[in-house]
């Protein structure tokens, strides 16, 4: 099985590719930056995250917040080597208090959020949309198959500081995280961009992977937790990632090639073949029809509307769907 997250595995990538002025969205490149030890991916997204946050027509604050869980998703799911599901899921007690992305592998992305609209206009932004609760990391492979999960608390912290805690906490691999969402202005109207950066520390020495202990919470009063001495190339590599800025993660003009040239260009970046990602929905007349089959004819009953039909709206890409009563009965 593999974690959310995984570096991407150079051992099957082809060469290294001509940096291009041209940028491509939709697109995971994985990179890696030999002298530094470090692996990781850039997401830019376009078309297929306008699509999702459109089609619900999401508050701003809301469609930033979803945009950024969207980026996230493809950085971590798109590590799979294997076709499954992966999801990431927020519960809280925040303005957003329920938010929902699946990467369905290799391509597939879909994604929708629950909030309250009193809270929404009393919150701020980031960690105040989502308040307290938790960030699950989910991996589900189908059929019999075992399902992985990392967990993590939020108490009122954004999803890139939730991100680094997961690594911490659960993979255990030096990692940074960048997300942007920004809406972009053309002759043709307006629409929404999301970018995402990932770098993580693989060195071939475990030791050089080490970070401070966690306090496991029942330390003895007083003690003191040492950091172990950071590498030189993750203090290097964390440095360089550190100078990017959002506008150039969501600028449609700028390559993820460009983009990776820019940050690592004195170190020296190879970069893979990307892959490409597209908003698609599950959902579908059959797998609906389904479901309202686990129902009981009483819960049927009074699903039924004024004009005798049972009308089921998808959460995920607000489809609405009609189905006669009739056709459930034995």
């Amino acid at each position: 099985m593999t974690a959310p997250g995984s570096p991407p595995d150079p051992s099957h990538a082809p060469a290294s590719r001509l940096v291009s002025d041209h940028g491509l969205d939709d697109t995971v490149l994985p990179f890696a930056v030999e002298p530094l030890d470090v692996r990781g991916r850039v997401v830019r997204l376009g078309a297929c995250v306008d699509h999702i946050l459109v089609q619900h027509d999401y508050p701003a604050p809301v469609a930033q917040l979803v945009g950024e869980a969207v980026a996230l998703t493809v950085l971590l799911g798109s590590s799979l080597k294997i076709e499954g599901r992966f999801q990431l899921q927020t519960r809280s007690d925040g303005a957003i208090d329920m938010l929902v992305v699946d990467f369905d592998a290799p391509d597939r992305l879909r994604a929708f959020a629950r909030f309250d609209p009193q809270k929404l206009a009393e919150a701020g932004r980031g960690g105040e949309l989502l308040g307290k609760g938790h960030l699950a990391f989910t991996i589900d492979q189908g059929n019999d198959a075992s399902r992985y999960q990392g967990i993590v608390a939020l108490e009122g912290q954004g999803l890139e500081e939730a991100a680094h805690q997961y690594f911490r906490q659960s993979e255990q691999i030096p990692t940074r995280v960048r997300l942007a969402v920004a809406q972009n202005v053309t002759g043709a109207g307006v629409n929404w961009r999301a970018g995402g950066l990932m770098v993580q520390f693989l060195p071939g020495s475990q030791d050089r992977r080490r970070q401070a202990d966690l306090d496991p919470g029942d330390a003895p009063l007083g003690l003191v937790f040492e950091a172990p001495e950071e590498d030189d190339a993750w203090a290097e590599a964390k440095a360089l990632a550190a100078t990017i800025e959002d506008h150039e993660l969501v600028d449609p003009t700028l390559s993820s090639e460009r983009l990776l040239y820019r940050l690592f260009h004195q170190p020296g970046v190879k970069v893979f073949e990307p892959t490409m990602v597209r908003d698609s929905c599950r959902c579908s007349q059959d797998r609906i029809r389904a479901m309202l089959r686990r129902f009981t004819p009483s819960e049927r009953r009074d699903m039924i509307g004024d004009n005798g039909m049972i009308g089921v709206t998808c959460e995920f890409c607000s489809t609405y769907r009609e189905f006669d009563p009739t056709d459930f009965q034995d």
